[in-house]
């Protein structure tokens, strides 16, 4: 059964930089494209990134591209997220998933939760000064 644990989250002052860590257990990490999605209080959850099995595709949502960076870590079986400059906005509970979809057309279905077959508990991160 694949077991997804987040870490790294926590408090952080804007403009302070964080990475999480998403540790994948129990199949082939490399059958599984990778993301990351959010939920802050009263809101639904929202796709944040997504990164393809080799870790060459990478996809971001539009609104938070350039602030953000997912990669992964084959060897480590080891996802990350990096929030560059975090604002107050930025905080929510980070959730990363794995998706046993190929990398196509783009990756447009990477962005849908209804995609992800596996995900953790989460992980909070809270911004503040």
């Amino acid at each position: 059964q694949v077991r997804l644990d987040e870490s790294g989250g926590g408090l952080v002052r804007p403009g302070d930089s964080l990475t999480l860590s998403c540790a994948f257990s129990g199949a082939t990490f490399t059958t599984y494209a990778m993301g990351w999605f959010r939920q802050a209080p009263g809101k639904e959850r929202e796709f944040v990134a997504a990164v393809a099995w080799s870790g060459r595709n990478t996809y971001y949502a539009d609104s938070l591209k350039g602030r953000f960076a997912i990669s992964r870590d084959n060897a480590k079986n080891t996802c990350y997220l990096q929030i560059r400059s975090p604002r107050r906005e930025d905080t929510a509970v980070y959730f990363c998933a794995a998706s046993s979809l190929a990398d196509y057309d783009g990756g447009a279905h990477y962005r849908s939760a209804v995609h992800y077959s596996y995900w953790g508990q989460g992980t909070q991160v809270t911004v503040s000064s």
